[in-house]
């Protein structure tokens, strides 16, 4: 076990996915996951393992932030060897052709700044995924006819954002949509060898103000987890 993760050793898989939110972790492993036991419980952050067609598969709630997320992923990838790590989350659309509920898969996420920061001094280091996870999520979504967009995000290290002229460079310059933990998830498996990817639900928009009612995304987000899922095994 780890500072943040009560998991003995065995007990993560090497295939990890990573929604923020712990009790997303828990309706996605109840939902998509057979023979499911709880592994984590550590400050509330539940992580669940068991097996989706054969396969077995953690499914860890990483917070907010980058900062949480990259403790979770540190510890994941440093104590239990964890080798593909998926982010599976919400995010706001910022483009006119992304509506609420569609899937982004994320190639590269911007960002102005990440708890790597530190390690790069002058250089703007730019994150990306996994090419074999992208090209598997893309076509396990083209497979279930879920509408998708590929493309670049905006990771921010803030949720109530007051710079409007940032996200209107941001819908400039075509990112897809902004979400919060992304570029330090690529930045940590760049670092370490590791697969990465992050495929996001949109949730909300930020030009039309559009947002899914609480009590519809959880229900919303099922194609997102099939997806992550088959990306991970190419299934």
């Amino acid at each position: 076990m780890t500072i943040h993760i009560g998991a003995k050793p065995g007990d993560i898989a090497e295939t990890v996915l990573l929604p923020g939110d712990p009790y997303r972790a828990k309706w996605a492993a109840e939902s998509f996951l057979n023979d499911v036991t709880l592994v984590n419980e550590v400050r509330g952050m539940l992580g669940y393992t068991g097996t989706w067609n054969g396969h077995r598969v953690t499914i860890q709630g990483s917070g907010m932030g980058m900062p949480s997320l990259s403790i979770y992923v540190n510890e994941l990838i440093r104590d239990y060897d964890a080798k593909t790590l998926v982010r599976i989350g919400s995010c706001g659309g910022m483009q006119d052709h992304v509506a609420v509920r569609d899937v982004i898969i994320a190639m590269t996420a911007s960002t102005v700044t990440t708890p790597s920061r530190g390690i790069f001094k002058e250089l703007n280091f730019a994150p990306c995924a996994d090419w074999s996870l992208l090209q598997a999520a893309v076509a396990a979504a083209t497979r279930k006819g879920t509408k998708t967009h590929i493309g670049g995000i905006y990771s921010s290290d803030v949720f109530y954002d007051e710079r409007p002229d940032l996200n209107e460079q941001m819908v400039r310059h075509g990112i897809l949509g902004v979400e919060m933990e992304a570029a330090e998830l690529y930045t940590l498996a760049a670092r370490h060898g590791r697969r990465a990817l992050a495929v996001l639900t949109v949730s909300d928009h930020l030009l039309t103000g559009e947002a899914l009612p609480p009590d519809q995304r959880e229900t919303s987000f099922g194609d997102m987890v099939d997806i992550a899922l088959r990306a991970a095994f190419d299934a």
